[in-house]
């Protein structure tokens, strides 16, 4: 018999007998972590040397044969980078600077790495060990709060979840012992310190929960592997026993990154790269084909369409008509919803839908088509399937229903993303958890859902304005988020009613405009049916033209759950966009930052003056503007507004 041995290595603060304490801190000096290393290690991290997280625990519990000894500090290595990553797919902006200061802690076998960057804290576990397979029973993060805190809590009730949940805003003390939350997660201390805990570069690991653990703390929690499973509907694959690991691994690896980014401001927070700088590099040796860019979408609108002289619905003639409008309109692609296969088989297509025909009729208006899929019957073919993709010209799929981020499923994504990319897919995952910077290594990832979005509004009041505003500075942290904007029928708070085939949005039509410029996703949704958008010509005018990827990017007011303004410029041309909750809202806008010496020309699109009563009424008008210019803009409860700034030159 083989012995076991099981080792616990530990982080934690204050340094041990004969050494080590260590000090961090961030290129730019507000930002300092201290490491300890007695009997294990732990953490505190201070801005501007006001204490933010306390002493707080961290540890990593393997199960191997090499190495039966507590951690202890062998060497510490300290690095600086200062580079500059250029993004295959701007999310937020053209270049990213990438400047970090590191500390690496060796024990004999596994080390412990922290970095801090301007804007946060990262640290990961690496091992060295000589076995090809590693165990991972349990893994201890600690985040203690040293004082009390505000949170948006993203409460789960089982991490069988597809982790679209409201941000519930209440005092960390408020919160119930052993609730947890899935992540990202937000904290406000009371010097309105910002302070958002993540993960990244999430591979053959399970994703991280957060645990409410002590007065002011949370610590980290992982679903065990799964050890059965059970199909329960063409979508649903539930866990029905799991073992009593996290993970069985390599021996030689870097373990996720926890990540905790840190802003004065709330606008730091939609602004901060944290989650991508710390992704692995691109896999992809010729990405070219990757393009970005908007769909139309059929499911939200239950392909409801007027006017037309053929029967509306899952049917080639239909689909057709999509493509018309798509290509009318600069929308790339459109999307064949749940409906065109047999749910239990991927390659059984129904005889209502033409597939190849619709595809070649797109190739020849120039509209690319995506397939939706569930996981399981896309995995339960899934060469056959990829390789039938690509032959017939798909340029993408949607890929639904995980619900889980156990390492089997985290593995899963990875999968998908890697093969997909072998054969010219690009890849939209949905039913998913957050990202964690797999967009990075594979850019075809080109967006994921993990996000309550406009959907919720078929059945629900639960995406409302005030959810929508705290959307940018939680979830859209972690990368884009597939909230499939774009509502033509627009209700107000007192009139907004759920309809599951004929959907409305809350909040006015200005709201769902601003969107397109707030939330990034370089595949972005045109969710409304093409019969709206074609009596919406005013509407289009701004749907047409909007971009889904950006060159700069910069919040110029905000606050967590309530409002933003920013801007963000593709090319030659800046939109600017605001949005509201529930309530009213005047703001200033300064246009400084264009160019002094050129005249603009701006165009835009406001809530109406009876907004505030009917949530369909807006107005656009256009003039002319400098870099002197300054502007009032107001907005209707559940409001937005939205420009396009372009040079008369």
């Amino acid at each position: 018999m083989k012995k076991i041995f099981l080792i616990t290595y530990l982080l934690v603060l204050i340094g041990h007998a004969h050494a080590q304490q260590y000090q961090l801190q961030s290129p730019n000096k507000k930002i300092s972590c201290l490491v300890s290393a007695q009997e294990g290690i732990s953490y505190q991290l201070l801005y501007e040397n006001k204490p933010i997280i306390k002493t707080s625990q961290v540890s990593i519990q393997l199960e191997g044969k090499e190495i039966a000894e507590a951690f202890k500090v062998k060497k510490a290595d300290r690095r600086t980078v200062n580079d500059v990553i250029s993004p295959l797919v701007r999310q937020k902006n053209t270049t990213i600077q990438n400047h970090f200061n590191e500390l690496r802690l060796q024990s004999k076998g596994i080390a412990i790495v922290f970095r801090l960057y301007n804007d946060g804290l990262a640290y990961r576990w690496e091992t060295n060990l000589k076995q090809k397979e590693l165990v991972v029973q349990q893994e201890l993060a600690e985040f203690n709060f040293e004082n009390n805190v505000k949170l948006w809590f993203p409460k789960e009730k089982s991490m069988y979840s597809h982790q679209e949940r409201k941000y519930l805003e209440s005092p960390i003390e408020s919160v119930e012992q052993e609730s947890f939350a899935s992540t990202p997660l937000l904290a406000v201390n009371d010097a309105g310190l910002h302070v958002l805990i993540t993960e990244a570069n999430l591979k053959d690991y399970p994703g991280m929960f957060l645990e409410k653990n002590t007065k002011h703390g949370l610590k980290g929690k992982w679903a065990q592997y799964p050890d059965q499973t059970e199909q329960t509907s063409d979508r649903d694959v539930k866990v029905v026993s799991r073992t009593n690991y996290l993970a069985k691994t390599q021996g030689r690896r870097t373990f996720p990154w926890r990540v905790v980014v840190l802003s004065e401001k709330a606008g730091g927070l939609v602004e901060s790269e944290l989650v991508f700088k710390l992704a692995p590099p691109l896999q992809i040796k010729n990405p070219e084909w990757i393009k970005p860019g908007k769909v139309a979408w059929d499911w939200w609108n239950a392909l409801n369409l007027k006017g037309v002289d053929f029967k509306a619905g899952v049917n080639t003639a239909t689909y057709k008509h999509y493509i018309d409008f798509a290509a009318v309109n600069n929308i790339d692609y459109i999307i064949l919803d749940e409906g065109w296969y047999h749910l239990d088989d991927v390659m059984k297509i129904k005889k209502e839908v033409d597939v190849v025909g619709i595809i070649e009729y797109g190739k020849r208006k120039n509209v690319g088509v995506i397939l939706w899929v569930t996981w399981k019957a896309l995995d339960d073919q899934l060469d056959l399937a990829l390789a039938q993709f690509q032959s017939w010209g798909v340029k993408g799929i949607k890929v639904d229903f995980m619900q889980r981020d156990d390492q089997w499923m985290v593995n899963y994504y990875w999968k998908i993303a890697k093969k997909s990319a072998e054969h010219q897919l690009l890849v939209d995952f949905h039913g998913a958890y957050k990202p964690t910077g797999l967009r990075r290594a594979y850019p075809n990832v080109i967006t994921r859902e993990g996000v309550m979005g406009l959907e919720h509004n078929k059945w629900s009041a639960n995406a409302s304005p005030d959810h929508n505003l705290t959307i940018p500075f939680i979830r859209m942290v972690a990368g884009p988020i597939d909230y499939t904007p774009g509502a033509m029928l627009n209700a107000n708070e007192k009139n907004f009613n759920p309809v599951f085939e004929r959907p409305m949005s809350q909040g006015t039509r200005c709201h769902q405009l601003a969107m397109y410029v707030v939330y990034e996703s370089p595949l972005q949704m045109l969710a409304d049916s093409p019969s709206h958008y074609e009596r919406e010509k005013e509407s289009m005018a701004f749907l047409s033209a909007v971009p889904t990827v950006w060159d700069e990017t910069k919040v110029m007011e905000a606050k967590v759950g309530d409002y933003i303004l920013m801007r963000r410029k593709r090319k030659e041309n800046w939109y600017v966009a605001g949005m509201t909750d529930w309530n009213a809202r005047e703001m200033e806008l300064d246009f400084s930052f264009l160019e002094s010496n050129k005249k603009y020309a701006i165009t835009i699109w406001k809530d109406g003056r009876n907004a505030d009563r009917n949530a369909s009424d807006f107005a656009v008008e256009e003039i002319e503007i400098n870099a002197a210019s300054v502007m009032k803009i107001k907005l209707a409860p559940g409001g937005g507004w939205v420009a396009k700034i372009a040079p008369l030159d």
